[in-house]
């Protein structure tokens, strides 16, 4: 149900989320809650699953910084800790290859004029970090244009001529948003905000 909650923080305040639009939904499925960026469902799903189960799952794709579940609090769902637009875009490549761990690089290779092959990224061994069906459920989610047409309206600039995934972050007070957009071949993360 997306409606008002309040949680109690461990500095004994009390914190409502509020979805991007200062709207509920009311009963709405999960397919949609996390299409359309539902926040108020997604505290309430991490507060179920607990901080320490995200943050294990967030290191086994990849991101490196949330090392201490401890820090942090529900607020963590929405982005309110920073996590590099590398590191985010790699771990939505894991749902893109089927729950393999994706080790990102800036440079796949180095070749002079002449065709020579100075530098050549070695390539990573496979490591499942993530249940293939998982990663296909949440990919065909993400894919779905009419699961995300509440928010995004139909025809909006997320629906591609091609089949892809998105998935859209906006901070508070709309500063900076980010977009993660996967097919099975490539990963793309975008970020636009005040530096």
């Amino acid at each position: 149900a997306d409606v008002p909650a309040s949680y109690l923080t461990t500095e004994g305040e009390v914190y409502t989320p509020n979805n991007y639009d200062r709207l509920f939904h009311g009963p709405v499925q999960l397919r949609q809650a996390l299409a359309c960026s539902y926040n108020t469902i997604a505290v309430k799903v991490l507060d179920q699953i607990g901080i320490g189960a995200f943050t294990a799952l967030a290191r086994q794709l990849g991101i490196t910084t949330l090392d201490d579940a401890s820090r942090y609090g529900l607020a963590l769902t929405l982005g309110g800790v920073e996590v590099s637009l590398m590191e985010l875009t790699a771990a939505y490549g894991a749902f893109a290859n089927g729950g393999n761990l994706v080790t990102p690089y800036l440079i796949e290779r180095i070749v002079t004029a002449d065709g020579d092959l100075l530098y050549q990224a070695q390539p990573v061994p496979t490591q499942r970090v993530l249940d293939e069906r998982i990663a296909y459920l949440i990919t065909s989610i993400l894919a779905d244009p009419l699961a995300r047409a509440p928010a995004f309206g139909t025809g909006s600039a997320l629906e591609l001529p091609f089949p892809a995934a998105v998935k859209t972050g906006t901070t508070g007070e709309w500063r900076d948003n980010w977009t993660i957009g996967y097919t099975s071949r490539a990963a793309v993360g975008v970020w636009i905000g005040n530096a």
